[in-house]
C-alpha cells in the first residue's frame, strides 16, 4: 500500500490541482491573452474559465507541459468564441476599451489599442504566431485555415501596428534626446504583458 501511495504522488501528469495554482499564479497574462484575442472582457473573462475546465477535464498532460497546455486551452476557447475567418482579417473592429491603471504608460496602451483594432482574424494571428510563438503550421491548425492564410494576415497586422504606432509617435511633442532614448528601449506590449508567460511557451 505504501508503495502504491509513493507511486501516486510521484506522478509525472499534472492533476487538477496543478491546474489551478498554474491558472491562479498567472491569472493576469492568462487573461491578457484572453483580451488580446477576444477583444472583449466579458469574452476573455469566459475563455478564462473555460480555459480552467478543459485543462483540468481534458487528457492526461505531462507536469512540464501543463503550463503550455493551460495557455493553449485558453487559446482554444477564444477561437471557439470568436470563431475567426481569413476573409475578417481586414477592416478595423470595435476594440475594447483601454483603461488607465495609473502604471501602463500611454505608449503601451496605444500599442495595446492597435493590437485590439485589428479585424479578428489578424489579430488572432498576431497573438498566436507574433507574441505566442506557435508555428505557421500550429496557428493555421488552431485557427483551422491554410497557412497562405496566417503568412498573409500576420504581414497584414505587422504593417497596420507599425502604422499605428508610428502615427502615434509622430502626435507626441518633443522630447530630449533622453527621454527618446528611454522610449526606444522601453518594452512593447509584449514585453510589458506577455513575456513573462512566454519562457515556455509552444
Amino acid at each position: 500500500m505504501p508503495e502504491a501511495t509513493q507511486t501516486a504522488k510521484s506522478t509525472p501528469y499534472a492533476s487538477s490541482n496543478d491546474f489551478c495554482r498554474i491558472f491562479s499564479r498567472e491569472m493576469n497574462g492568462f487573461y491578457v491573452l484572453s483580451f488580446l484575442l477576444t477583444g472583449d472582457r466579458g469574452k476573455a473573462e469566459q475563455c478564462f474559465v473555460s480555459g480552467l475546465e478543459d485543462s483540468i477535464k481534458g487528457n492526461p498532460v505531462f507536469k512540464e507541459w501543463a503550463r503550455s497546455w493551460a495557455r493553449r486551452a485558453v487559446i482554444q476557447n477564444a477561437v471557439q468564441i470568436v470563431r475567426p475567418r481569413p476573409m475578417e482579417g481586414n477592416g478595423d473592429s470595435n476594440p475594447g476599451s483601454i483603461e488607465s491603471d495609473g502604471k501602463t504608460p500611454l505608449a503601451e496602451r496605444e500599442e495595446i489599442a492597435a493590437i485590439l483594432r485589428l479585424g479578428p482574424f489578424d489579430r488572432f494571428v498576431y497573438v498566436i504566431s507574433v507574441l505566442e510563438r506557435y508555428s505557421d503550421q500550429d496557428c493555421s491548425v488552431l485557427l483551422g485555415c491554410a497557412r497562405r492564410d496566417v503568412l498573409t494576415a500576420r504581414t497584414r497586422a505587422l504593417q497596420q501596428i507599425g502604422s499605428a504606432v508610428e502615427s502615434h509617435r509622430k502626435q507626441l511633442p518633443n522630447v530630449g534626446t533622453k527621454e527618446l532614448a528611454s522610449r526606444d528601449r522601453r518594452s512593447s506590449v509584449l514585453e510589458l504583458l506577455v513575456t513573462p508567460h512566454l519562457a515556455t511557451s509552444v
